[in-house]
């Protein structure tokens, strides 16, 4: 795998664990320290999905011709998971433990089944088709997460 597609590997596994750790601190009911880690993951996931769809699948695009393939797929996940993002954003901030943690795991699923095509299909696809990885590599890592 290249740079660019090891960058949005290890993208996928920061946020697997501060996902965790906003679900660790719901079910112990710290409500602070919840919200707290609840930023720190919406952030990272919201850089992660702008590295993807501003810098990544536009290239990918770019050097195929296509734009109703894997990527217009992505897209509509990514969608699926901020509405989800949404709700679990209400339900920590009104530190609602039940809602949150059915939400949580309804996100997981879906990050995991995400993830898993885009590391094992698209990820590789890109490796081949998009040149200029150094270039994109540039690219994705001046994509930061939003100041709070």
């Amino acid at each position: 795998m290249s740079a660019p597609s090891q960058l949005l590997i290890r993208d996928h596994r920061g946020c697997d664990g501060l996902l965790a750790d906003v679900e660790s601190e719901v079910q112990e009911r710290r409500w602070s320290a919840a919200k707290s880690a609840w930023t720190r993951f919406e952030r990272a996931m919201l850089c992660h999905f702008a590295r993807e769809e501003d810098v990544l699948f536009p290239a990918f695009e770019q050097a195929t011709g296509h734009t109703q393939g894997p990527t217009a797929v992505m897209r509509m996940e990514h969608e699926q998971m901020r509405a989800l993002l949404g709700s679990l954003s209400t339900a920590v901030q009104k530190d609602d433990q039940r809602r949150f943690l059915d939400y949580s795991e309804s996100l997981m699923l879906l990050i995991q089944q995400h993830n898993m095509k885009e590391e094992q299909i698209l990820y590789p696809m890109c490796d081949q088709v998009v040149p200029g990885h150094e270039q994109l590599l540039q690219r994705l890592q001046a994509v930061q997460p939003e100041p709070s």
